[in-house]
């Protein structure tokens, strides 16, 4: 029997993590074929700014509940290579407001299919067997639970 799976719930995270970093391999594999600058990590700021046409920083980090600060670095980082622009908002200058650059939007543009395409092969890949269609319900579930009460109460119960 593999080593992870015959650990269960000890190497949970550990596991997801794996797949994770699998699936983003993949991905960066996708846009790297297809000869396009993207990397898959990039994803969220980009498809906030796909909705939204400029969005405060500040809205960036509370939507996709991370840091101000990792959301500034990896601003600063996609500004850097032409892809954003920054403004200050009109209501309160201390707040920054996040937009494409025309560079930026032409890189939407291309990488949208893929979205697209990733999408359906997950999709795909999820109905290949039963417990697969789950998956998604099921760690909704456990991020739920958690937010509720955190893993490390649950374990300090068990001590």
């Amino acid at each position: 029997m593999s080593f992870y799976p015959s650990l269960g719930y000890l190497v949970f995270g550990s596991r997801l993590r794996r797949l994770s970093e699998y699936f983003l391999m993949e991905v960066n594999k996708v846009y790297e074929q297809a000869g396009i600058a993207f990397d898959a990590s990039w994803f969220p700021v980009f498809y906030l700014l796909s909705k939204q046409q400029s969005i405060p920083m500040i809205d960036i980090s509370e939507q996709l509940e991370i840091s101000h600060s990792a959301v500034s670095q990896m601003v600063t980082n996609l500004k850097k290579k032409g892809l954003l622009k920054t403004t200050p908002c009109k209501e309160d200058g201390r707040r920054q407001l996040v937009a494409f650059s025309k560079k930026g939007e032409e890189l939407l543009h291309q990488i949208q299919p893929i979205w697209e395409a990733i999408t359906s092969a997950m999709n795909e890949l999820a109905m290949e067997n039963k417990q697969s269609q789950q998956v998604l319900a099921a760690i909704a579930q456990i991020e739920q639970a958690v937010q509720q009460k955190p893993l490390s109460e649950r374990i300090k119960q068990q001590l």
